[in-house]
């Protein structure tokens, strides 16, 4: 799996945590929006709708300092220091990869907050570190992307013990819901077949298992975009309804594709789902994300590991793995299906 060398590899003087990005005040929100809807005609009244949400946390995203902690997190797992860059918003991931360059960093491992596969959840992401690195010119350091882990250990025991605690919150036989942000049809075999969809449904199993659900269900969420354009269904406010029309007094949801409380778990699930459950007449629990967990740096620290000791990665086996990808240097594609 490794790319690079013996020498190369005992090198790594430093991490990357690459984000998404959010914004930490009102007067950012609409910018940031911006920022991440950029050459995609997006008409300024939906934005405006979307900015509703965020200001109803007061124009912050949890992302941000949710980051700062598990950073805070990872530098007392290793002797390397913690760089911090963003796609969307400050800071910028061009701004950080030039300040790693002026403070003499020459090789980092990148830890990305997306444990999947596809466009948006990870060749994008070495979209981001080709870009950082054209912006810091001469003497940029080299950037390696370390791979996807939907499948560790550690992801797989956080949601794990997140059921459990949820399940304490809501009456018995609950039903078990898996949630994930859904993608454009068109593009959920980009970087190969069904690749996003496989590996959520197979992490999905491997916490039911541990979690000791043999039924479950697993849905798609946050769609957006115009109505005639298919994305992932079933869609989780729909599946919602259709569980309280076949009598289901509880729910439990597990955002099992956020690693964080993104706006998409606190607005679409915490606020909007919630919401919808009461009407319903159906008790409802949120699973927690990994957030800033002890473990989630771990998580982090062992693919660092992984990638200076050249070993295999650490995964819970199971029957029909889908790949496992996303290892790359320098914002090379992994796998030519990503082009």
């Amino acid at each position: 799996m490794s790319l690079l060398g013996e020498e190369q590899r005992s090198a790594v003087d430093a991490v990357l945590l690459l984000s998404f990005g959010g914004p930490e005040g009102p007067d950012q929100v609409m910018p940031f929006l911006e920022n991440v809807t950029a050459g995609r005609g997006i008409p300024r009244e939906r934005l405006a709708a979307v900015a509703e949400h965020y200001l109803h946390f007061g124009g912050v995203s949890p992302i941000n300092a949710i980051n700062r902690e598990l950073i805070a997190a990872l530098e007392a797992e290793i002797e390397l220091p913690v760089y911090f860059g963003n796609r969307n918003w400050e800071p910028y991931v061009e701004d950080t990869v030039t300040a790693m360059r002026d403070n003499g960093i020459r090789r980092a491992a990148v830890f990305t907050t997306s444990a999947w596969g596809g466009y948006s959840s990870c060749t994008q992401y070495t979209e981001d570190i080709a870009r950082a690195r054209a912006a810091a010119g001469d003497g940029a350091p080299e950037l390696v992307k370390l791979r996807q882990y939907f499948d560790h250990p550690l992801f797989v025991q956080m949601f794990t013990e997140a059921i459990g605690a949820a399940a304490q919150t809501v009456p018995g036989g609950a039903r078990l819901v898996f949630t994930a942000h859904s993608i454009p049809v068109a593009a959920r075999s980009r970087c190969g077949p069904d690749l996003y969809g496989r590996q959520v449904a197979y992490a999905s199993r491997l916490v039911a298992t541990a979690a000791g659900y043999q039924d479950y269900d697993q849905v798609w969420q946050s769609r957006s975009g115009p109505p005639q354009v298919p994305w992932l269904e079933p869609d989780i406010a729909d599946h919602l309804t259709a569980l309280a029309e076949a009598g289901t007094k509880a729910v439990i949801v597990c955002p099992i594709g956020f690693v964080a409380d993104h706006i998409e778990v606190v607005w679409d699930l915490d606020h909007e789902l919630a919401q919808q459950a009461a009407e319903l007449g159906i008790a409802f629990a949120r699973a927690a994300t990994p957030n800033a967990d002890a473990r989630f740096a771990r998580l982090a620290a062992d693919l660092i590991d992984e990638l200076r000791a050249s070993r295999a990665p650490t995964r819970v086996p199971g029957p029909d793995a889908p790949p496992l990808q996303g290892f790359s240097v320098n914002g090379a594609l992994c796998t030519p299906d990503c082009g």
